[in-house]
């Protein structure tokens, strides 16, 4: 119970980071009478992501190292704070290819959660930002993986 407590905090504190600099601009935003984006994309980096708009999404994360990779599907809550701007929390389970090899989030199959914010800053383009919690993803460990995630991805729909 101890270490899932540590995961939660740990979770709000990334949140905190990473929502923060959109709270402190919300006064431009503010005017704006459309809010959140409702976009279907494909990521390209570390990342990549399909939605389905409204409040639910699907998302797919694939997580690589030299070694090894790691599938991440989730289901996300989206909520528009600003004009075609999204913050999401997210839900999901990641299949290390080969436990025991290190990824991004970490070295066996855990427990995924997350939050994160994107936004379209041009024509079919968003960007993105999320941080993710492998909860108990490491072997012969109880320790949380953390995954600092970011990166530009091209709207389809």
């Amino acid at each position: 119970m101890k270490g899932l407590l540590k995961s939660f905090m740990t979770i709000s504190a990334l949140s905190s980071l990473i929502i923060a600099p959109l709270v402190l601009s919300a006064g431009q935003a503010s005017a704006e009478t459309k809010k959140g984006t409702d976009a279907s994309y494909v990521g390209a980096g570390v990342a990549a992501g399909v939605t389905s708009g409204g409040q639910f999404s699907a998302r797919g994360n694939v997580f690589w190292s030299d070694k090894t990779s790691a599938i991440i599907p989730e289901l996300s809550v989206d909520v528009p704070i600003a004009n075609r701007t999204n913050a999401y929390l997210t839900g999901g389970y990641s299949f290390v290819e080969k436990d025991g090899l290190p990824t991004p989030i970490g070295n066996r199959d855990s427990v995924v959660v997350g939050a994160g914010v994107e936004s379209e800053v041009a024509n079919n383009f968003l960007v993105y930002t999320n941080a993710k919690v492998g909860l108990g993803a490491y072997q012969n460990s109880d320790a949380s993986a953390v995954s600092i995630n970011g990166g530009l991805v091209y709207r389809f729909k």
